[in-house]
């Protein structure tokens, strides 16, 4: 038995479950390894993903965003399709599913699919530092 020390669970981060759960997710995710990707810095504000997804068409992928859990799936299952006799298999077509998840801020900005590759763009926008005030009554 192995004991796992989180270090949301001090009594100075309250309200960090949420927090706790993206980590989580995010460590099962990292786990996956199909299909490779890259996650490019493209300037100050600017994140590009790129995944390999070679033999999938555009209507074979799709791309969710729920909260800040970027979802991407790969599904080439066409039933009424026969399966070719390869000599040699080396293109790895099963579906797959691969999810990110993204900083506060971070916004889909455009996906594209180009020469094998699913480019997912993530853009932060600029903004404005807010200062807020908090009353203080006296009981």
């Amino acid at each position: 038995m192995t004991t796992r020390t989180i270090l949301f669970d001090s009594p100075f981060l309250l309200g960090f479950d949420h927090t706790r759960a993206l980590i989580d997710r995010a460590a099962r995710a990292a786990a996956e390894s199909y299909p490779p990707y890259n996650v490019e810095q493209r300037g100050e504000a600017s994140v590009r993903i790129s995944l390999a997804v070679a033999g999938f068409a555009p209507d074979d992928l799709s791309i969710t965003l729920e909260g800040r859990q970027l979802t991407i799936t790969g599904k080439r299952e066409d039933p009424g399709k026969a399966e070719p006799a390869f000599l040699h298999r080396g293109i790895a077509g099963r579906g797959f599913v691969r999810s990110f998840v993204l900083a506060d801020g971070l916004e889909v900005e455009a996906a594209r699919l180009e020469h094998g590759l699913l480019h997912v763009d993530l853009r932060r926008p600029d903004d404005a530092v807010i200062v807020q005030r908090i009353p203080i009554s006296a009981g």
